[in-house]
């Protein structure tokens, strides 16, 4: 922020704070001078225990009605035994900078201050995504984060006095949270800076008195497998576990003791399995009040605190495993649940509270095959009263909302992988008068309500939506011409894009024009209609079959987008096309596409690779002759299952942080990933033939072909021996196979250094591979 932005140092909490008070603890000078601490590896977690109630306590009492104007908050209490606690560190913000130190740079994620004067986002000119601050309306931006590590999420808080974010150490998937002032002074971690613990962002008290947080700490425990369930299928009720890896029997044919070998799924190779409790805390910045337990879970893949009621008594959480989030309304005092609703994967914020805490405004695919504005009723106590469709639209997603006010939204929707977005007036959700003899007439289908207002802007797709004081928004949107920037949308008028965003023409490298790509529907052999993006390297003649690379995406449940991608530039400024599809599992084209892919159906989706291919052959796009395939995360083990099961198809390929097999990934990541990814591909113990089945290690003598794997050295999420292992396979049968290993990197490649030199090594390789 900038020098001539007022201090808080003199803000004074009111007695209605949300937190109790902390229990008599004074910083001391050393704490206040404490290091920064690296973060440990997996080996160094420690077994934190929850909260306990202790002999005789009682449970808070539950309230019959929310508490109206109470001068202290139900959720005030004691400390919780395994609460966050704070870290001072020293402050890193930098100068005022009206030139970027890179040109070619991206803006996204933006967070306005209350008056919508003044933006906190992310950027990554400097060479990492860093936290930043600049004026809605001035190129002067300073940094308020210079430290090394990735920022992901940013919020600035109601009253404006601090903006919290979230950073991943290391580029690990191991996330802490952290708060600064917006003048760059305070820094301080607020969550996961203890042990083995991750934490990330949930949403602000309303005052700004208070910052949810959720974290995640493995505890051990031992789970009786299942019964049994019919075969070839995959329910999503069950308890992932994480195996100890170590050496093990094959898992197939080509499988033995040797290079690529792995433990058998199923098999408890340690004295215990471990998972995660999540807990979500409300957190006190300034260190004043002591953190206050909101609810926690074991065995629990995701759980965000997305609102808060005005009064505090209630709390508005998404929890559940990809595929099957849930909406929970918590009464906080008791951390009791009291009301469920099924809603949308995508973007995590799901909804918010109205001011009077009667209604629930939700982005939901409930009974739906696409995701709508629904509004949920509650009673005085919070309880489920009724359940209106506020807009939707034939199939397409709603995939963003936010708030602008009480009274108005602002939603895109997903439009074929474009983005539409509108702004629109909240209807009174109010159930209907009783007739005359006394009953509610039927619920209409959908709650009348003002026309939305549709926002033009310039480009194909919108990434996130926030506020921007009493009449303004900020959306922050990629397309295929430009990498991600953000614009200013002040009331009615038209967007403009903020001066701290670079121009379209300056976000790309020197060199040919972006290519702008084009869709196709290619059929999968059952008749499914699948989804694309072709990409045309510039300068090939119409009707000439080019050399081609087939992109796929991770997730499984991510949607290939028009939007400039380096890679794509990479490669077709190298004369390689490249064909992006959307195989069934992705996100984007409804409920039933989105599931496909369970159980058993994930072979099929190995097959959606092979029919993509034959498209654009017959399309007279790409060349039989000179195909390649490669992919990130999901996207690069279906490029493994893709070498290995259609041998004659391509002639390299590239994996990049891939799972190689199934045994091994549930070894070694995450815990909470891996509940998530047994609803997803399969229950370690229980779908032991399919997870061996569909493991690429299980078919590894049918690989004919070069590979390069590459890798994130700290990737947490699918750990480098995923990689290792099948490099060693395929060299120990005679083809030529590579591993690059980028350092300091996780997951998601964040450096401007290590995104160069994965997308020229990799550029490198199928350039050599498809023109030789």
């Amino acid at each position: 922020m900038e020098d001539h932005l007022p201090a808080a140092d003199g803000h004074r909490r009111t007695a209605d704070a949300h937190l109790p008070a902390a229990e008599g603890h004074q910083e001391t000078a050393d704490e206040a001078a404490r290091p920064e601490a690296d973060r440990p590896g997996r080996a160094d977690r420690t077994r934190r225990a929850g909260r306990t109630r202790r002999p005789g306590e009682d449970r808070p009492r539950p309230e019959e009605d929310r508490p109206g104007g109470a001068d202290r908050h139900p959720w005030a209490g004691g400390r919780p035994s395994s609460a966050p606690a704070a870290q001072p560190l020293a402050d890193l913000a930098g100068p005022v900078e009206s030139t970027p130190g890179l040109t070619a740079h991206a803006c996204w994620y933006p967070t306005a201050d209350p008056g919508g004067e003044h933006v906190a986002f992310i950027c990554d000119r400097g060479g990492s995504p860093q936290l930043w601050t600049a004026p809605v309306d001035s190129p002067e931006a300073r940094l308020l984060d210079a430290g090394p590590d990735h920022v992901t999420e940013v919020a600035w808080s109601p009253d404006g006095r601090w903006i919290a974010y979230t950073t991943a150490p290391g580029g690990s998937g191991h996330t802490r949270v952290l708060c600064v002032r917006p003048d760059g002074t305070g820094r301080r971690v607020i969550a996961g800076a203890e042990p083995g613990s991750s934490a990330y962002l949930g949403c602000w008290a309303r005052d700004g008195s208070a910052l949810a947080v959720t974290i995640a700490q493995p505890v051990g425990a031992a789970v009786e497998p299942p019964g049994e369930r019919p075969p070839g299928w995959t329910e999503r009720d069950g308890h992932a576990t994480l195996l100890d890896a170590g050496p093990g029997p094959g898992l197939g044919p080509g499988s033995n003791s040797g290079p690529g070998s792995a433990p058998v799924l199923g098999r408890t190779l340690g004295p215990a399995r471990v998972r995660d409790r999540l807990s979500a805390y409300l957190v006190d910045p300034d260190g004043v009040r002591a953190p206050a337990l909101l609810t926690e879970e074991d065995e629990a893949a995701t759980l965000r605190t997305c609102d808060l009621s005005h009064d505090g008594a209630l709390a508005l959480l998404r929890r559940g495993p990809r595929g099957r989030r849930e909406a929970v309304v918590v009464r906080v005092a008791d951390r009791t649940p009291l009301c469920v609703l099924p809603v949308a994967d995508g973007d995590p914020w799901i909804g918010r509270f109205s001011d009077d805490a009667r209604t629930v405004w939700l982005r939901s695919d409930h009974d739906r095959e696409f995701a709508a504005l629904l509004a949920l009723r509650l009673d005085a106590r919070g309880r489920r009263t009724d359940l209106r469709v506020v807009l939707d639209r034939d199939a397409h997603d709603l995939e963003l909302l936010t708030f602008l006010d009480a009274e108005r939204a602002a939603l895109a929707w997903n439009v074929e992988g474009t983005s539409e977005v509108e702004t629109v007036a909240l209807p009174d959700p109010s159930p209907p008068a009783p007739a005359g003899n006394g009953t509610a007439p039927p619920a209409p289908s959908a709650v009348p309500h003002v026309p939305p207002r549709a926002v033009e802007l310039p480009h194909e797709v919108v990434t996130r939506l926030a506020p921007a004081g009493p009449y303004g928004m900020l959306v922050a949107q990629s397309g295929s011409q430009r990498r991600p920037g953000v614009w200013h949308v002040p009331g009615t008028a038209p967007p403009a894009r903020t001066p701290w965003s670079a121009r379209d023409t300056d976000t790309v490298p020197p060199g040919p024009a972006p290519v702008r790509p084009v869709p196709l529907r290619p059929t999968g052999r059952d008749g499914l209609r699948l989804a694309g993006w072709y990409h045309r390297a510039p300068g090939r003649a119409p009707g000439e079959p080019a050399p081609c690379v087939v992109h796929l995406h991770g997730g499984p449940e991510e949607q290939e987008r028009p939007v400039f991608e380096p890679l794509y530039h990479e490669l077709t400024g190298r004369g390689l096309d490249v064909f992006a599809p959307d195989v069934r599992g992705s996100s984007g084209w409804g409920r039933t596409f989105r599931d496909a892919d369970l159980g058993e159906g994930r072979f099929s989706a190995i097959e959606d690779v092979a029919e993509c291919v034959a498209h654009v052959i017959g399309l007279g796009l790409a060349d039989a002759r000179r195909l390649a395939v490669m992919g990130h995360s999901y996207g690069g083990y279906l490029t493994l299952a893709s070498l290995v099961w259609h041998p004659e198809l391509f002639r390299t390929g590239v994996t990049v942080c891939g799972m190689s097999d199934f045994a091994t990934f549930f070894a070694g990541t995450e815990p909470w990933l891996a509940e998530s990814a047994a609803h997803k591909y399969g229950h370690p113990d229980r779908d032991l033939a399919l997870l061996r089945a569909l493991s690429p290690m299980s078919r590894v003598d049918a690989l004919r072909v070069p590979l390069l794997a590459v890798h994130g050295e700290h990737d947490t999420n699918v750990p480098p021996r995923e990689s290792e292992q099948i490099v060693r396979a395929a060299r120990a049968r005679g083809l030529e196979a590579e591993l690059l290993l980028l350092r300091g990197e996780g997951h998601d490649f964040r450096r401007a250094d290590s995104r160069r030199l994965f997308r020229r090594s990799a550029a490198d390789w199928i350039q050599r591979h498809l023109t030789r």
